[in-house]
């Protein structure tokens, strides 16, 4: 059995926990609210739309979350080695095809919620559904999973960033603006640090089994310099609807989460051990709703 189990068999409900693996979900409130408070701003607040929208995104996360769990078990990645959770079916918790159908249900849950907004803004967001479900499931799943070519990030940035804000403001005002495009930037590239963080702490074992994320091409240091640059970019990008002249001020509300974001930047420059790592990821989750939240008021003032 896995080191990173104790003696004592997780309760049902904590194993499906895991598997849910809650500090990657503030990636998919966080588009969510800032689309939805650019729309706002604009005189349009359609509740359902709303809640349908993060419901959507949430169980694309968790279906993501799953079927990453799966595929990595069956490709061999997730090893009794790797410093982060005990993942639920590489470390024999759930059965391989119980983790697949509870993958079929998050995402059938996201067609659920997704079917209400085609139904009520247009035909363009099954579009997107089908994208954003077809890019969890392909991350590890497939021939040729992008997470192992090292294109998570890239995709996590398009569907995390700009897909999920832009279709979370298109749901609510059924246009895009250049608006939501420039504010999906700064959201994209802290979803983008969560996974970052992830591809760090897992560098060594994933090189073992084959898995070239961005870290393993790049290597630990310059991987470093990306998250600081990322963090960094999306504080710096957050600003520019202000400066074009499109928002107020207020937008500089975002610059509150600095705080948060200083000890997380220095953790992962500076440490390469799992527990660290960990709450350095649950950190960078943190902090990219934080700072959404505080761009979102920022939007909404002005």
């Amino acid at each position: 059995m896995s080191e990173h189990l104790t003696a004592e068999r997780p309760s049902a409900v904590r194993i499906w926990v895991m598997a849910a693996r809650p500090r990657t979900l503030p990636a998919a409130v966080a588009p969510v609210l800032v689309g939805t408070a650019l729309a706002w701003t604009e005189g349009t607040l359609k509740v359902f739309t709303f809640i349908a929208a993060l419901l959507g995104a949430l169980f694309i996360q968790v279906g993501t979350n799953l079927s990453n769990d799966y595929s990595d078990a069956r490709r061999g990645a997730d090893t009794e080695d790797r410093l982060g959770p005990v993942r639920v079916t590489a470390g024999g918790l759930v059965p391989p095809k119980q983790v697949l159908v509870a993958t079929y249900v998050a995402f059938g849950l996201a067609v659920l919620a997704g079917s209400y907004l085609i139904a009520t803004a247009g035909w363009e967001l099954l579009l997107v559904g089908a994208a954003s479900i077809l890019a969890g499931v392909l991350y590890t799943g497939g021939p040729r999973p992008y997470g192992y070519e090292g294109l998570g990030e890239v995709f996590v940035f398009l569907f995390f960033g700009v897909v999920a804000v832009t279709g979370s403001y298109f749901a609510q005002v059924e246009r895009i603006e250049w608006e939501a495009l420039v504010l999906a930037v700064p959201v994209g590239l802290l979803a983008s640090a969560i996974l970052v963080v992830n591809n760090v702490r897992d560098l060594e074992t994933d090189r073992r089994a084959g898995k070239r994320t961005l870290a393993v091409r790049l290597g630990r240091e310059r991987t470093r310099v990306l998250y600081v640059a990322m963090v960094a970019g999306a504080f710096v990008t957050a600003q520019i609807p202000w400066l074009a002249g499109s928002l107020s001020p207020w937008l500089l509300l975002a610059l509150l989460a600095i705080p948060l974001a200083l000890p997380v930047v220095r953790v992962v420059r500076t440490r390469s051990d799992g527990p660290a790592l960990n709450g350095a990821l649950a950190g960078t989750g943190q902090l990219q709703l934080a700072f959404c939240l505080l761009l979102s008021a920022g939007i909404l003032a002005s």
